[in-house]
């Protein structure tokens, strides 16, 4: 098994074609807010963030649009992952999000079986993978990351952590060969898994999560390992397999 890691929307493009399985991460917050979702057999779609034609979209899918973080009323379901928990009659879920559902659409239209990871389901979506990807496959590790006000790719160390989390369960006990890349986000989360909550606290994503009000995101991004659920995409739709 080939392993291959990059970042953002061009690093999915050149990783992800040819490549067996994607896993894409983005733990603040649309893959852990995909992972709640699939907990609670909402199907979710990916959509680019600020693209008019979402609204019209879910209407005609009968889904419900998430509106912005800040922007979310009593009831309604946005980014945030508790506003996913606290919901009720949800099936569908149209999840807009600058990186992470960004991403996933891009990949959408690729040969390759597309997964959603996060701390929460790392380990269940390793072993699902492993089980899927014979020897000669290869699985290809995206990462989010952010935005810098320019609009350029920000490297967010939480999804770094995400995406060495998922390697780790991946490869250990196995002959697969991880590229330098994955080799790196591999030793960073094995620098902070005893600690993964207050790093995520600490972190730039993390405390800018809180000072907007949004501590228990963070919370909720951190419960390593909580889910079983494995979100695939397929027909454009991220469904628990």
């Amino acid at each position: 098994m080939r392993v291959l890691f990059e970042w953002g929307p061009a690093g999915a493009d050149a990783v992800g074609a040819g490549a067996s399985v994607v896993a894409v991460v983005d733990v603040l917050s649309f893959t852990t807010t995909l992972t709640v979702a699939a907990d609670r057999g909402i199907a979710v779609r990916p959509y680019p963030w600020r693209d008019g034609t979402a609204e019209p979209f879910a209407r005609r899918h009968d889904a419900v649009l998430a509106v912005g973080r800040r922007a979310a009323g009593p009831g309604q379901i946005s980014l945030s992952p508790s506003t996913v928990a606290r919901s009720s009659g949800v099936r569908r879920l149209v999840l807009p999000s600058p990186n992470g559902a960004t991403i996933s659409a891009r990949l959408a239209t690729g040969g390759a079986t597309v997964v959603g990871v996060s701390l929460r389901n790392a380990p269940a979506v390793a072993s699902w993978v492993r089980d899927r990807v014979g020897d000669g496959g290869t699985v290809a590790v995206v990462a989010a990351g952010e935005r810098w006000p320019d609009g350029s790719l920000r490297p967010a160390v939480e999804d770094l952590w995400g995406a060495g989390s998922f390697l780790h369960h991946l490869v250990r006990g196995t002959a697969a060969d991880p590229a330098p890349e994955a080799g790196a986000a591999l030793a960073a989360y094995r620098m902070v898994a005893d600690g993964l909550g207050a790093a995520l606290r600490d972190c730039v994503s993390g405390r800018e999560l809180h000072d907007l009000g949004f501590p228990q995101d963070v919370d909720t991004a951190a419960e390593f390992g909580a889910s079983v659920a494995v979100p695939v995409l397929r027909d454009g739709w991220y469904v628990a397999d």
